[in-house]
């Protein structure tokens, strides 16, 4: 499988690059047209090198001369093609004009109106390219659903039709590709939120733009890359590897709190103790008893605690009731590493305020509460939902979710491991254990916070690969856990 390139371009620095691969290599936007329809059409034959049957949907603009460049090639290698215009061939202008014509001079032709598709049919969708920023009509709607009705391989063609490049907002619907083959760079709406229902397996295609044409162009971000761990020196003692303090467990949620322990104890974290409700404190270590577990009830209780600890993490299981208000408001001034997920989220939205040495883990509905904003509204725009959260808040803000984003003051991360099995109660408690076990250890906030998102997706994965993903339990993450952080892939 093809390592991706870990830059992501938005729509306009895309066009800005294309723009240099003119000026430093002579590439005009006619070349790089013919290469792309080269690069689908190379995909196909590797990927399906037993396909014979093509069908391949063009809609008006420049993807579809990709499209038409595509068609033409297979037709020309003794492919059975059908186009289906989308857009009337009178509408075509410039380069994909000009794309069609040669289809047609290559005795090309374009099908019926919804014709219907053979099964052994492969499909390229080229309806839609970057430049959507608007909701589909209805006639690309229409093909949409032809395309994502057939019983067919779908090829999309840059982007599948009808998602946003730059968010990954589905602009009403969008094609459910088995493979997007992506041009000169990756894009940010390839690798969040609803894109993970659209884009199958990504690959890329640069066309022959130099790498010069890159410099000092702006990147909208960078997809997550594990950075692994050095062995520990013969000499090693828990001492050096902090002591965490995790805050939460109100009466009915000990289970929450305990979760993130055993997960901070499996990241590597040298101590892990707990400040909890008395009721069930004595109960964790049973199951555990490597946590140690405190009931707390009181400030005076909380304060002895917060000296002896190195990093703090608190949320999990908190509520929001008297009790965690308290541990919350002293909790995030005693000046220490923290993480904060969970109702710690919902107090502080209630309570804004700003912290350097923080990092906060929100899911959409919390993130919606942080920016006093919906739900709806974070999934339309997850990376200016992050940043903006990342701005108000400050430290390091983790917008979990499929294709979760991490940002700090600098740029926004994008991870790339996890998996629908992690759709489930707990998996956001484990994240924060991790989160403070990488921290106690000496980890940036910004490298921990990027390091749990990738090694929790990465333990889920491993778990789906050996169960499956339905039926999967946060605690099943533990074990994986062990191994992720002590191997370096």
């Amino acid at each position: 499988m093809q390592t991706l390139p870990e830059n992501l371009y938005q729509t306009a620095q895309i066009r800005e690059l294309e723009a240099r691969a003119g000026t430093l290599a002579d590439i005009s936007t006619a070349e790089l047209m013919q290469r792309a329809g080269q690069a689908v059409f190379t995909e196909v034959q590797q990927r399906w090198p037993q396909q014979r049957r093509l069908a391949v949907f063009c809609g008006a603009g420049n993807n579809a001369g990709d499209g038409y460049v595509a068609a033409r090639l297979a037709l020309q290698a003794g492919f059975q093609v059908s186009v289906h215009a989308v857009s009337p061939v009178a509408a075509l202008q410039g380069l994909a004009l000009n794309a069609y014509q040669a289809y047609q001079q290559a005795n090309g032709q374009l099908a019926e109106p919804d014709a219907p598709l053979a099964e052994d049919t492969l499909i390229i969708d080229a309806l839609l390219g970057t430049g959507l920023n608007r909701p589909l009509t209805q006639a690309y709607a229409d093909a949409i659903l032809q395309i994502n009705s057939a019983a067919c391989p779908v090829l999309a063609v840059d982007i599948p039709s009808g998602l946003h490049a730059d968010t990954g907002q589905i602009m009403g619907s969008a094609v459910q590709a088995s493979v997007t083959l992506s041009f000169i760079a990756l894009k940010p709406g390839l690798f969040t939120g609803q894109a993970a229902d659209c884009c199958g397996d990504i690959v890329c295609a640069d066309l022959g733009v130099p790498s010069a044409a890159f410099t000092d162009v702006l990147v909208a971000a960078k997809l997550l890359k594990k950075a692994g761990f050095s062995p520990r020196r013969p000499s090693a003692h828990k001492g050096q590897f902090g002591h965490v303090l995790l805050i939460g467990g109100n009466h009915g949620y000990s289970g929450a709190i305990r979760l993130a322990a055993e997960a901070a104890l499996r990241s590597g974290a040298g101590l892990v103790s707990l400040a909890t409700r008395a009721s069930h404190a004595d109960l964790i270590p049973l199951t555990r008893p490597e946590i140690m577990s405190h009931g707390v009830e009181t400030i005076a209780e909380l304060s002895v605690l917060l000296n002896k600890a190195s990093v703090i993490g608190i949320g999990p299981g908190l509520a929001q009731d008297d009790w965690a208000l308290a541990m919350f408001n002293l909790a995030i001034n005693v000046g220490k590493p923290l993480v904060v997920d969970a109702d710690a989220l919902n107090i502080l939205a209630k309570h804004p305020q700003q912290r350097d040495n923080w990092i906060l883990t929100p899911h959409p509905g919390e993130a919606a509460r942080l920016l006093n904003t919906t739900t709806a509204a974070i999934g339309a725009e997850r990376y200016q939902a992050v940043t903006s959260l990342q701005q108000r808040y400050g430290g390091v803000c983790v917008l979990k979710g499929a294709g979760s984003l991490i940002r700090d003051a600098e740029q926004t991360s994008v991870g790339t491991t996890g998996n629908p099995g992690m759709a489930g109660g707990g998996m956001g408690d484990v994240l924060t254990g991790i989160c403070t076990a990488f921290l106690a250890q000496g980890l940036s906030i910004s490298k921990a916070a990027q390091q749990a998102v990738y090694i929790h997706g990465q333990a889920a994965d491993i778990s789906a690969a050996k169960y499956g993903q339905r039926g999967m339990l946060a605690s099943d993450l533990f074990a994986e856990l062990r191994t992720c952080v002590n191997t370096g892939d």
